[in-house]
């Protein structure tokens, strides 16, 4: 079972000098650790200000800052590749489900894009104001899936002030409905990392998603001269909502970086899986099963 994660803004563990000290985690987060009714010989997940990573024991949490005593001093894990959305302004709580999911899925960072079509308009204050929440569900987001790091939120910006930050990334993929179903994900993930000889694990690569009306043609064309390697991409023939875009794109981009468990197995790290049969199931008792299941399923026929 995973430990409960906490990231720490001001504190760093290794420069403590007593044994038993105040965690000093921020008030939503000391709050959350009450609900969790975390008590004395507990252990909790710290990431602290260095980018640390300790496991903690609970000794005391009486007062409104538990104390804690290290349990351990783990290796943080090592940066892998790094995922970009630039997710197109959508109206609702659209934003938050994108950010608080994608983060899950592991996004390293977020910008928000106000698009031509955008039906949400932000200006100075209500950005600011907006920004402040998608910063505190992708810290929330990260500390619940146990990711390593709190994704970056930047506040707002448009199609040409984000097209100006990309001219470094590995690849701009630019999700796009009137896209061919020939502009695969996998090849221009593949082409780009081919090209730049650089290790997936090194990739930086930006994903860009629109809002409900899509991106226009401009601003398509706009991100394409960001970048020599940005590329139109399809997520396939089905229609997809900007928020279910926002979270399948970058999905797509770090498995094929060899994220979301599409590691490559090591040559011979399971002897015992080369001699095993493999498990077939054989039609008419797999037909049964699927009827057993689903029980109109034998009237299909009729």
């Amino acid at each position: 079972m995973s430990l409960p994660r906490f990231f720490l803004e001001n504190q760093v563990l290794a420069a403590e000098a007593e044994a038993v000290f105040p965690l000093r985690l921020e008030a939503d987060d000391a709050k959350h650790a009450r609900v969790l009714r975390l008590a004395a010989g507990e252990h909790i997940a710290v990431i602290d200000a260095d980018s640390d990573y300790f496991e903690c024991e609970i000794v005391d949490f009486s007062d409104a800052l538990p104390l804690v005593s290290i349990a351990r001093h783990a290796e943080a894990d090592e940066a892998g590749p790094q995922v970009i959305l630039l997710q197109g302004l959508a109206k609702g709580d659209k934003m938050e489900t994108v950010i608080r999911h994608a983060t899950e899925v592991g996004v390293a960072a977020f910008v928000p894009l106000s698009c031509k079509r955008s039906v949400v308009k932000l200006d100075g204050k209500k950005a600011a104001a907006k920004t402040e929440r998608w910063r505190a569900i992708a810290k929330s987001a990260a500390m619940q899936s146990g990711q390593a790091r709190i994704p970056e939120v930047s506040e707002p910006v448009s199609v040409r002030e984000a097209a100006s930050m990309l001219a470094e990334a590995t690849a701009v993929l630019v999700c796009w409905e009137e896209a061919p179903q020939s502009a695969s994900l996998h090849e221009a993930v593949q082409g780009a990392l081919l090209e730049t000889l650089t290790p997936a694990d090194d990739a930086r690569i930006a994903v860009v998603v629109g809002p409900e009306g899509g991106l226009s043609e401009e601003e398509v064309r706009i991100l394409l001269a960001s970048n020599p390697r940005a590329r139109l991409v399809t997520l396939g023939s089905s229609i997809l909502r900007t928020e279910t875009a926002g979270i399948v794109a970058p999905a797509l981009t770090l498995y094929e970086l060899g994220g979301m468990g599409n590691r490559p197995r090591k040559p011979g790290s399971d002897p015992a899986a080369a001699d095993a049969e493999p498990h077939v199931i054989e039609a008419p008792a797999a037909a049964e099963a699927f009827e057993r299941m689903f029980p109109r399923y034998e009237g299909a026929d009729e």
